[in-house]
């Protein structure tokens, strides 16, 4: 085992470039994601978090790096991972009820040619209880509101009972009970030791929701404890001259050490 790739952490990554038609996107990235955290992805928009969180998941080409799951590549250690796309990239007019949607977190561990049964539904409509929708359970998805659509996604990475979570932007264009239910189950896997990545973009929430924190614009910033990485001098180095023109880093600021 490398140094760099220490079969402690969830999410080793190393020397980490991609780039879209020669044009990077992220540039030489090292960062370590350790256990039981939940850690957020910040930056401004075409900093890349989206991208880094696909890269760890291996569905889109590297041009060069290595990341390791617990020091193995994701091939050997997908069992472990379970993933919540961004709500835009999901073909919503698919004909499957919410209960199939979430159903469909079984399959790996079920087996992709055996059918669901009785107890992977039973789990399947547990979950959807515990995210607050077990009454839409046979509600098709396309019927479903945005947050709910969203709760369907978070009740599907439940079942998966993963070790690590990787989350892209789970609250973004949510109501406020949704994204109070979505950080409270957050939380709670957290209590349970998984380890948590989530893509986030409110600022004013940060400090409040990870304990860990990854600050990124196509390179790292900084990376580690919220309390010690999310200050001015980090924000200001994450975002420059767009600092000033977000509206709630006011309110973020004031949990900010100076």
């Amino acid at each position: 085992m490398r140094p760099e790739h220490p079969p402690e952490f969830p999410v080793s990554v190393h020397d980490l470039t991609v780039a879209y038609h020669r044009k990077p996107v992220l540039w030489d990235i090292d960062l370590n994601i350790p256990q039981g955290t939940l850690s957020g992805i910040v930056g401004p928009n075409g900093a890349g978090k989206s991208t880094l969180l696909k890269s760890c998941l291996n569905l889109i080409p590297k041009t060069s790096g290595e990341i390791l799951i617990y020091g193995k590549p994701y091939e050997h250690q997908r069992d472990l991972i379970a993933y919540v796309p961004q709500r835009e990239s999901v073909d919503w007019d698919f004909p499957v009820s919410a209960l199939d949607v979430v159903a469909m977190g079984t399959y790996r561990k079920l087996g992709w040619f055996k059918r669901v049964g009785k107890s992977q539904k039973k789990q399947a409509h547990e979950a959807l209880e515990k995210v607050g929708i077990g009454h839409l359970a046979h509600r098709q998805i396309s019927q479903l509101s945005g947050g709910q659509q969203q709760r369907v996604f978070l009740a599907r990475a439940l079942v998966q009972d993963a070790e690590i979570y990787f989350m892209d932007e789970p609250f973004a264009a949510v109501d406020a009970a949704t994204e109070q239910a979505i950080i409270e189950l957050l939380q709670d896997l957290n209590k349970r030791g998984k380890t948590v990545l989530c893509v986030h973009h409110d600022l004013a929430t940060v400090s409040r929701y990870f304990d860990h924190l990854v600050l990124l614009n196509m390179r790292i910033v900084a990376s580690g404890p919220t309390q010690e990485t999310f200050n001015r001098d980090n924000l200001q180095k994450t975002y420059g001259g767009k600092l000033q023109l977000l509206d709630d880093i006011a309110e973020a600021l004031k949990n900010v050490g100076r």
